[in-house]
């Protein structure tokens, strides 16, 4: 697993930008190597941050829309369209304005879908959904995603990855159910930091006072099921992207001079 490397921005705004401007290149380079790219979003007001500065960025043009495979890390089990749902989010500020191929782009399924209330089933469906996919080159069941983004909740959480509940601990299953999340909805679907590391890339997102106490923990070399955050690594690169109040209780040594 890589290193983690600290980018810190002077604000949210800068850092929404600059983290869209980096999907671009990523994702374009991705599809002029082998033709497509896959890309995991992440909800939170820094996820939505970065989706919404990619549908104004003059360069989203760059990528093929109809080439990228989008996936979701987690997902609130609600019913469909629900506005808390993070696919709902996504939709709203980004996806619905982009010519993506409808068969790309892979939802976690909703409460009053096929799966009725049971999470559980939800999720091993989403996980079979994921091995279809996976090809040889990718060694695991899950695809060698391009690009797996994430927020870090002021707890280290990350996905719906909750410190010491049952899911942090999982290490063979790629998709579960989470039961009893400790903020609402209790019930969501996520991805298990074993599909999280199947990613090239690893981005954790995280800016705003609230967000510092849990960066310092995740990053001190804290263990993954205390503080998941720890553990959400890619296999070439993991990239946390901080504004300046998020980084406040980092060693100043531990990253560059911010972005102006």
């Amino acid at each position: 697993m890589s290193t983690p490397q600290v980018v810190v921005h002077r604000d949210k705004e800068l850092m929404a930008k600059a983290a869209a401007a980096r999907l671009i290149t990523k994702i374009v380079d991705a599809q002029s190597a082998r033709g497509s790219a896959s890309v995991v979003l992440t909800g939170g007001r820094n996820g939505n941050g970065l989706l919404a500065a990619l549908a104004e960025a003059p360069a989203r043009d760059a990528i093929d829309w109809s080439r990228l495979d989008l996936w979701w890390g987690d997902e609130r089990f609600l019913p469909d369209g629900d506005p808390e749902r993070n696919y709902t989010q996504a939709r709203e500020v980004l996806l619905d304005s982009v010519p993506l191929d409808p068969d790309r782009v892979h939802p976690m399924a909703p409460s009053d879908g096929p799966f009725g209330h049971d999470a559980d089933a939800a999720a091993e469906a989403y996980a079979a959904e994921l091995t279809a996919v996976a090809g040889p080159e990718d060694h695991g069941a899950v695809p060698s995603f391009d690009v797996l983004l994430l927020g870090v909740g002021p707890d280290t959480h990350v996905a719906s990855l909750f410190p010491e509940l049952p899911a942090v601990y999982e290490q063979e299953r790629t998709v579960v159910g989470v039961h009893g999340a400790p903020k609402p909805p209790p019930t969501r679907i996520s991805l298990t930091l074993p599909a999280i590391r199947a990613a090239r890339e690893v981005w954790l997102l995280a800016a705003g006072e609230d967000k510092a106490n849990a960066a310092a923990i995740a990053l001190s070399g804290a263990g993954e099921v205390q503080a998941p955050a720890a553990g959400a690594r890619g296999r070439s690169r993991t990239l946390w992207l901080l504004d300046e109040a998020a980084a406040t209780q980092l060693p100043r040594d531990l990253y560059p001079p911010a972005s102006s």
